[in-house]
């Protein structure tokens, strides 16, 4: 089991490692980062409430739980210890409070990740050293028990990214890797549990939005090949030396780098076409996935100060209009799934969640 990159998918370019994991650490995990170079002076750009002033946008003080899926702006699905720090525990929080979802016992090193949506449920993996990785779902709108779906989840490859598990016709789907090396096993199970199927593709794939693979990381770079698993059709990535892509089926997230620097970020269609820049200085991705909503790229922007304080600047760069939008001067902890958009900002001791639906945009 895995939960890493493996079976050859490391980056090679030192550049690139500093440009995309400093980035990773600073936004995804609000620790310090790597500092990439400072710019002069920011470029002026608009407000989401500028921008964006009919989006569905909100503040929340004092959350109990740490979010990992925000279903709209107000109910989230996130973490946090009991109060005798026994249990970790799965909460979904509500406008009529909190339910627990699920409980697993602090001495097993339990972990809730994947978090993702399924109709009216939700859908997680959960780990501990007392078994193997177990697959697990949850109704959102009654108040039954979570079930486990499944523990035969093969050697799992996962990489932050919202498409590690997806859900398509009542199926959750996710990518593992074989005692073949050259073979991924795409595997599903019904969302009301069952026995897992296993389909074998050949090559190393990880899951795009159904029903495409790509040949990286999910959400990470160096793709250079799609397939469609429902027609066979495969599109290859084009890039040059010193680029290293990242693609969902519509757009790819292109890093060129000079030497050991990111230089700029470019966007293009999987196919090459329609290329533009996107950003440049010191921008870098925030989150694993390219292009929100075929439409969304969501960006850091390292500051004189972010080394030691673990905040960046946090801008949306919008493919339809070719804008860039700033939603905030020193946000920490960025995620993005569901089409949504939340991160928190400190005053203080004291943390605020911000939270941003895209699809209202």
């Amino acid at each position: 089991m895995s939960t890493a990159p493996q079976r050859g998918r490391a980056l090679t370019v030192a550049g690139l490692t500093v440009a995309l994991g400093a980035t990773a650490v600073l936004i995804l995990r609000g620790s310090p980062a790597e500092p990439g170079p400072v710019a002069e002076a920011r470029t002026p750009r608009p407000s989401m409430t500028t921008a964006w002033p009919d989006a569905e946008f909100t503040t929340l003080r004092d959350l109990p739980l740490r979010p990992l899926l925000f279903l709209d702006t107000t109910t989230a699905v996130g973490v946090s210890t009991s109060n005798d720090d026994k249990f970790l525990r799965l909460l979904l929080r509500t406008g009529d409070g909190m339910r627990e979802l699920r409980r697993l016992d602090t001495a097993a090193n339990p972990r809730f990740e994947n978090v993702t949506p399924a109709g009216d449920h939700v859908v997680w993996t959960e780990f501990t050293d007392s078994g193997p990785p177990q697959l697990w779902a949850a109704n959102t709108t009654g108040a039954g028990p979570a079930r486990r779906l499944t523990a035969d989840v093969g050697d799992v490859v996962f990489h932050g990214s919202q498409y590690d598990l997806v859900h398509h016709a009542g199926r959750v789907y996710w990518t593992a890797g074989s005692a073949d090396d050259a073979v991924t096993e795409v595997r599903s199970v019904a969302l009301t549990g069952g026995p897992v199927s296993i389909t074998r593709q050949q090559g190393e794939w990880t899951m795009a939005s159904w029903p495409w693979l790509d040949d990286g990381a999910s959400g990470g770079a160096a793709a250079t090949l799609m397939r469609n698993m429902s027609t066979g059709r495969e599109i290859t990535v084009p890039t040059a030396g010193g680029e290293f892509a990242a693609c969902s089926p519509s757009w790819c997230r292109v890093m060129v780098v000079g030497g050991d620097d990111l230089v700029r970020i470019d966007l293009m269609r999987p196919d090459g076409s329609q290329r533009r820049e996107m950003a440049a200085g010191t921008a870098r991705t925030a989150i694993p996935d390219v292009a929100v909503l075929d439409r969304f790229e969501i960006l850091a922007e390292p500051g004189q100060h972010s080394e030691t304080t673990g905040t960046a600047g946090l801008l949306v760069y919008d493919i339809d209009t070719g804008g860039t939008v700033e939603l905030a001067t020193a946000a920490n902890d960025t995620q993005s799934r569901n089409g949504l958009v939340w991160w928190y900002t400190s005053s203080g001791s004291a943390a605020e969640w911000h939270v941003l639906d895209l699809r209202t945009i």
